[in-house]
């Protein structure tokens, strides 16, 4: 039987997702769990593979199962030996050939930005901090130029390992709420580093630094030495993962500055 689950977590102090020599991973956490519930060893594979000090608040997983366990059960039993910055969400039974990562049609990342003189405690590792005002307005037009099909390769990392660097952006939203830009991008799959290069270069744009037509000029150049410094882990999401709907997992993206949306179902659903 293979299972999909909905993850959420808090980023600050985990490696990354994936599993690594000698740390905690998320992933590595998750399979401890999952295996004790299960009474055999489980693999689970994630739709993105967050990096360090990166949150999640709708990660999708599958694995398989010999275990024959409620859904309820996959998702209470396997919080109660979970760190209380792991959670699972929901749990769903899905078909055999279900992929979290390659069945994925988007994915929606969210990136706060918090607009302040000075840096607060509370937000240290949930926000990307910026002191300078920045102009809204021309880091908007800098974004329009992302959407489409693209070669990305002015926003990768040097470690990226993608095949290819072309990405289909199909949304990029910039809006204000109180003391915070929120940054929301959707595209069918992300370059590594590539919303925190994403983001670095719109602060860079609306401090003032590079005008909008830059953003275009960057993307034509296909060189990331040219970008602006990558930016803070801290107050990137993974918001949403979308597949078929015949699949029947939860869609749609949350938002970290709504926590009530960040529950949108505690139970798995039905126990049959």
């Amino acid at each position: 039987m293979r299972l999909a689950l909905g993850l959420a977590y808090d980023g600050a102090g985990f490696p990354g997702w994936q599993t690594q020599p000698a740390a905690n991973a998320i992933q590595d956490l998750l399979e401890v769990s999952l295996s004790a519930l299960a009474g055999h060893r489980v693999s689970a594979i994630c739709a993105g593979r967050t990096d360090a000090g990166v949150h999640a608040l709708a990660q999708v997983v599958h694995f398989d199962t010999e275990a024959s366990r409620p859904l309820t059960a996959w998702v209470r039993g396997v919080n109660a030996r979970l760190p209380e910055t792991i959670a699972v969400q929901w749990a769903r039974e899905v078909p055999a050939d279900f992929h979290a990562r390659f069945g994925a049609r988007a994915r929606t990342y969210r990136y706060l930005i918090r607009r302040s003189a000075v840096p607060h405690p509370h937000w240290r590792d949930r926000a990307g901090w910026v002191f300078r005002p920045l102009a809204v307005p021309a880091m908007r037009e800098a974004a329009a130029n992302l959407i489409g099909k693209h070669d990305f390769s002015s926003f990768r990392s040097s470690q990226c390992q993608a095949a290819t660097p072309i990405r289909t952006m199909s949304g990029i939203d910039i809006s204000e709420r109180g003391q915070f830009l929120e940054v929301t991008l959707t595209a069918n799959a992300f370059l590594h580093h590539m919303v925190r290069n994403i983001v670095g270069a719109l602060v860079h744009v609306g401090s003032g630094r590079q005008s909008p037509q830059w953003m275009a000029d960057l993307l034509i150049a296909r060189r990331s030495a040219l970008g602006a410094p990558t930016f803070s882990p801290a107050g990137l999401y993974l918001a949403g993962v979308d597949y078929d709907p015949s699949m029947g997992l939860p869609g749609g993206s949350l938002d970290p500055l709504d926590p009530p949306g960040m529950l949108p179902e505690v139970s798995g659903g039905s126990d049959s």
